[in-house]
């Protein structure tokens, strides 16, 4: 026997492993990747018609609800448009689509998390306050025209509250459409609609409407007059005042359970 054998150095002991788990995936997601793929490889637009249920079922193998789903999903995210009685069809892409898409999602965040509410408020001040100033340098006297509508509409809406919110989400928009960026109006509406599913009861706090009425005026004026440091110190003014008034309701709706 050789005596250096005991002092060769031995193998490298492998140590094994788990196995990795790889998660099966739905079916109806399988069908929803290649319906994706058959609008990408046929060319299909806004407004073709993609084959029937009956169709799909016998093209990929798989059972009705399969195929549901998956146009389902495609129709929350925006792919595609369902009708009673008719084939899916194509939709046209849109920021606004999109939006709609995740509002359910941002929705249940925002009932479950606090930081989420608060996290949103934070987006939207300096989003809309950046927004303004895109405003003030762009807009056109026609532009000007429409935000002034849309401010006297506010003013005329105040027997309402339902009527008010929208004319008060109308304005934002109207600001958002002047910086001519597709993804503005969009973004700016969804972002205060996703506040004032909790914050409905802001507006009937006595005296809101006029405060809400003269800072948007403010707002108004400094567009008009194309200052953009103006624009974005009324849209900050307002939106802040805005943000710890909720804070005291929340304060004292806490207080009162």
């Amino acid at each position: 026997m050789n005596a250096n054998a005991s002092t060769r150095p031995s193998k490298t002991m492998v140590t094994k492993r788990a196995p990795e788990q790889i998660q099966r995936r739905r079916l109806s997601q399988e069908v929803m990747d290649r319906l994706i793929s058959l609008i990408e490889d046929d060319g299909l637009t806004a407004g073709d018609q993609l084959p029937s249920e009956r169709d799909l079922m016998d093209r990929y193998g798989v059972g009705r609800p399969a195929v549901r789903e998956a146009l389902q999903n495609m129709a929350n995210v925006g792919l595609v448009t369902l009708t009673q009685g008719e084939r899916a069809r194509v939709a046209a892409p849109s920021f606004s689509n999109l939006m709609q898409a995740v509002s359910l999602t941002t929705s249940g965040i925002l009932r479950t998390s606090k930081e989420g509410l608060t996290d949103l408020k934070e987006a939207r001040l300096l989003f809309e306050s950046q927004m303004v100033r895109l405003a003030a340098e762009r807009a056109t006297n026609a532009d000007l025209e429409r935000l002034e509508q849309r401010f006297r509409d506010h003013s005329g809406a105040q027997a309402d509250l339902a009527d008010f919110l929208r004319h008060d989400m109308l304005f934002h928009r109207e600001i958002a459409a002047i910086t001519n960026n597709s993804i503005f109006p969009n973004l700016s509406e969804a972002l205060m609609g996703w506040l004032s599913e909790f914050h409905r009861h802001l507006v009937s706090v006595p005296g809101a409407e006029q405060l809400t009425l003269s800072e948007h005026e403010s707002i108004l004026v400094a567009v008009k007059a194309r200052d953009p440091d103006a624009a974005e110190t009324a849209m900050r003014n307002h939106l802040t005042r805005a943000n710890k008034l909720y804070q005291h309701i929340e304060a004292v709706s806490r207080k009162a359970t």
